[in-house]
């Protein structure tokens, strides 16, 4: 389900309407913590065994930097540098509804287009790394690893899934966008077909 702040003129996120910056990064601790726990936890998991011999030690370090990860990047930089956000809400008989949210139209003048770009960028390119690590780990039988990567790759992809459907606005719009995609291509392919004798 998709929502919108349905207040009108009020934010939903706490901000300062008349808030300005000569930087165009307007939250750089935000942006330097939107990448630092995703890194950390991606050069730990190269970089292990010249760091700590201990297999235990490495994978809760990199367990930890994910988590911490999952949870600054769902609840702090999504709101701060993109205006979107994402939670699960389960109502008083146990169904679950997930909820996908962004700034008005109004307030969106407030986000930075730098501060933008990195959002998506750490969360577009990490969980390729993630994926990669799952595929490599796999391929090498090194199944002790297995666990730390699936996670790494689960908790990286469900934040960029959360995102893409806060930005597109749900299922409905996911779905007719997909539905025009094939029916335009459907449709080339109509126009361009040669006629046969």
């Amino acid at each position: 389900m998709f929502r919108q702040d349905s207040q009108g003129e009020v934010p939903l996120f706490h901000e300062d309407e008349n808030a300005s910056s000569k930087s165009n990064i307007k939250h750089p601790l935000a942006c330097f913590f939107h990448l630092f726990f995703r890194t950390s936890a991606i050069m730990i998991y190269l970089f292990c065994e010249f760091l700590s011999l201990s297999f235990i030690a490495n994978m809760v370090t990199i367990i930890l930097l994910l988590s911490s990860d999952f949870w600054t990047v769902k609840n702090v930089t999504g709101r701060l540098l993109v205006g979107l956000r994402w939670w699960n809400q389960v109502n008083e008989d146990g169904s679950s509804h997930w909820m996908f949210e962004s700034r008005t139209e109004g307030s969106k003048s407030i986000i930075s287009s730098s501060e933008s770009k990195i959002f998506w960028f750490g969360l577009i390119v990490c969980p390729v790394f993630w994926v990669f690590f799952m595929f490599s780990t796999l391929l090498a039988f090194n199944i002790k690893w297995l666990a730390v990567v699936i996670m790494g790759a689960v908790l990286q992809w469900a934040n960029l899934y959360g995102y893409v459907r806060c930005k597109i606005g749900g299922g409905s719009k996911l779905k007719n966008m997909a539905t025009n995609y094939f029916g335009l291509q459907l449709f080339k392919k109509v126009v361009n077909k040669p006629d046969r004798p």
